[in-house]
């Protein structure tokens, strides 16, 4: 779908395609599409089929989302990032640029993805976090900038992740410490 297919009511509240520079490309945005008044989405941004998001969702340049993934109201994707399939953002979510997100991750209310160390301390170049497919991350945690959520782990509420957590992991606590992860958190995620 793209913005001049939208029905007139639908582009009225969203703004969808928007033009960042004077070369750019308008989104690309597979069928099925659930898209709520407020959300932005600008142009170089690729996104599969089953696409939902909240109210004022925004999706900033060169991301690329695969399919049925929602972006839940007041979620912000910075661009430069990746997002696989079967991803659920709840309210609130922060993703910085130079993110992987993989499949089947729910990231839950306020969790924030950190990419800078040292804000405005040092000039650096930006490094987001990589979450594995299978993870899911609790409300109000951080994941700070580099580090790598392993396959099918669970970060717990509140949580702030400042190393990477190894495959089928618990980590919990400020800063997460690592603790094997419970019977009852083995199973995949089905978003």
């Amino acid at each position: 779908m793209k913005a001049e297919d939208l029905p007139q009511r639908l582009a009225e509240s969203r703004r969808i395609g928007y033009a960042y520079d004077e070369e750019t490309q308008e989104p690309v945005i597979g069928s099925d599409a659930t898209i709520r008044p407020g959300t932005i989405i600008y142009d170089d941004v690729i996104i599969g089929d089953g696409f939902s998001t909240g109210h004022n969702a925004v999706v900033r340049e060169f991301t690329e989302i695969g399919d049925d993934v929602l972006v839940g109201t007041n979620t912000t994707i910075d661009g430069n990032t990746t997002v696989g399939s079967h991803v659920s953002m709840q309210t609130g979510v922060y993703v910085p640029s130079e993110t992987t997100i993989k499949n089947h991750v729910f990231l839950g209310p306020y969790a924030v993805l950190t990419n800078d160390p040292y804000p405005l301390r040092q000039d650096i170049d930006l490094k987001g976090p990589i979450i594995e497919d299978h993870v899911s991350i609790g409300a109000n945690a951080t994941v700070l900038s580099g580090v790598t959520v392993g396959r099918g782990s669970f970060v717990a509420a509140g949580a702030v992740v400042t190393e990477d957590v190894p495959e089928r992991t618990l980590a919990v606590g400020v800063p997460a410490r690592h603790e094997p992860l419970p019977e009852t958190l083995k199973r995949g995620n089905n978003v």
